[in-house]
């Protein structure tokens, strides 16, 4: 586990060169991407967004490829075409940009539902189906998606299924006053994402990836995390509760959490402090708890008070 945390504190610090002051977010970031998530980043504009997937690629030497979501993409502008060859005689497959490491997918919901669903077997499954001929999509990969909270006009909002499909949604939010003006010191001039350099190759990404599936999960931990996503289902605020891939998305994530603290084991503590950013975009409110001024945050911080943590954690998992 020792190679493992320092592999991830490289990662996320060479990320921190350029999104400065917002540590905790490139944390999670990185613990979707080693624990084979997506993350959905829901911001204004000018915050980041994009540059912190940038900066995320070329820390771990990968390929990054942005898709500007606009309502005339066509999946096949994601997933890829075949255009025929006269010198062959045959149809050759171009890759769409959907083919690399770290994907973003800028302003997701500016795209008609049929481009969105183009996301849906990538992200879920990690292929492409295109002409009856199905391609792996090399590890790792990992979708960036970002949508802009105050526009409607002209947005079409992800249905629940593609929501799902997202490990976490984050929010990068306004660097502080002091940390603003160290970015107008660093940045006013030229970028430091120029001089980033990559601290980790893609193999040793996959390592980790394999090493945070091996972190053990007591069947205590286990329980704890099945009666959060059930205390979410009959929650009297709640219309739409967590659903069972929430479960194993939260279970997942703790484990990479738990091997970047150097641990081979799951603590209560890492699904608490997981919790919000793994169901905070899985939870539908009824109308009448919106109009008493609930939100989702709150009714996640009452289900993890209301629900009783393991007082002693096994180390064997089961």
């Amino acid at each position: 586990m020792e190679v493992f945390g320092e592999r991830f504190d490289a990662i996320a610090s060479n990320v921190e060169t350029v999104i400065q002051g917002k540590r905790s977010v490139i944390e999670l970031v990185v613990l979707a991407l080693v624990s084979e998530g997506h993350v959905l980043i829901e911001d204004v504009p000018g915050v980041g967004k994009t540059q912190l997937a940038k900066s995320l690629a070329r820390s771990i030497e990968g390929r990054f490829n942005r898709i500007q979501f606009t309502p005339d993409l066509l999946p096949s502008d994601v997933t890829g075409v075949s255009i025929w060859d006269r010198t062959e005689g045959e149809f050759e497959f171009q890759p769409g940009p959907i083919f690399a490491n770290i994907i973003v997918g800028d302003e997701i919901n500016r795209a008609s539902p049929k481009t969105q669903s183009a996301l849906l077997e990538a992200m879920e499954e990690r292929q492409v189906t295109s002409d009856g001929t199905t391609r792996a999509l090399e590890p790792p990969f990992m979708v960036i998606a970002t949508q802009n909270p105050l526009e409607h006009e002209g947005t079409y909002p992800l249905p629940e299924a593609q929501l799902d499909r997202f490990m976490m949604r984050v929010v990068i939010g306004y660097p502080s006053r002091e940390k603003e003006l160290e970015i107008l010191n660093t940045h006013g001039v030229r970028s430091t994402f120029l001089d980033l350099e990559p601290v980790v190759s893609l193999e040793q990404v996959i390592e980790m990836v394999l090493t945070a599936r091996e972190v053990a999960v007591a069947s205590s931990v286990k329980d704890y995390i099945v009666d959060l996503m059930e205390a979410t289902r009959h929650h009297p605020d709640v219309q739409l509760g967590a659903s069972p891939r929430s479960s194993l998305f939260l279970q997942r994530i703790a484990r990479a959490r738990a091997a970047s603290l150097r641990r081979d084991f799951v603590m209560p503590d890492d699904i608490k402090e997981l919790a919000a950013p793994v169901l905070g975009h899985r939870l539908a409110l009824r109308p009448e708890a919106h109009m008493r001024g609930e939100s989702v945050a709150s009714v996640i911080d009452d289900v993890l008070d209301r629900t009783r943590v393991p007082g002693a954690t096994s180390r064997i998992a089961t």
